[in-house]
């Protein structure tokens, strides 16, 4: 693989990342900055709120709500769990002086970059078989020859889409840290 191509196809999940980082770390030094630092913890708050909006694909996937196209709330999806989690790491900050915490934060870190990678890579492999079609379809190819020829990349793509069988357990796990962390912090402070 050439390494235009690794680029190509590393950038947009560094940026995405790297956006999250860099603006929970700018937003952190801005509340520093104007002494807001206790804004961070309602920031928990509404970015665990965000968190739990962001859900509203997974429902709709599993014919729990029925009020708006897939497409539309996979984009809420992306956007409401990259905002929430930016604002989640503004709450953690670097203030963190516990194991709990830490397993959260990390938890999540991997769950959004495992939302990330799976979100690129069925991108990129859509984008590959729709364009193995049309190259097979332009040298004149009836469409049982385009099913042939193309069979195994469907079979990738749809092992790809299999990725969820590990973003779903580190969710589990996000979820499951963020209620012991909010049930500590109810008996405990």
């Amino acid at each position: 693989m050439k390494s235009g191509v690794i680029l190509k196809n590393i950038i947009p999940f560094i940026s995405w990342y790297a956006t999250m980082i860099f603006g929970a770390i700018f937003i952190d030094f801005v509340l520093h900055y104007f002494g807001l630092v206790f804004i961070g913890k309602y920031l928990g708050y509404l970015g665990t709120f965000t968190i739990l909006i962001s859900f509203m694909y997974s429902l709709n996937k599993r014919k729990i709500i029925n009020f708006a196209t897939p497409k539309v709330l996979l984009d809420y999806h992306e956007y409401f769990a990259l905002s929430g989690s930016i604002m989640i790491l503004v709450h953690a900050g670097v203030h963190i002086h516990a194991i709990l915490p830490w397993l959260g934060i990390g938890a999540m870190l991997i769950n959004v970059a495992s939302g990330l990678v799976g979100k690129h890579l069925l991108q990129e492999a859509s984008k590959t078989m729709r364009e193995r079609k049309m190259e097979l379809k332009n040298v004149g190819a009836n469409p049982e020859e385009i099913s042939k020829e193309i069979f195994w990349d469907t079979v990738s793509m749809d092992t790809m889409k299999n990725w969820r069988t590990i973003h779903l357990p580190i969710t589990y796990f996000l979820a499951l840290f963020s209620l012991i962390h909010i049930v500590s912090v109810i008996f405990f402070n």
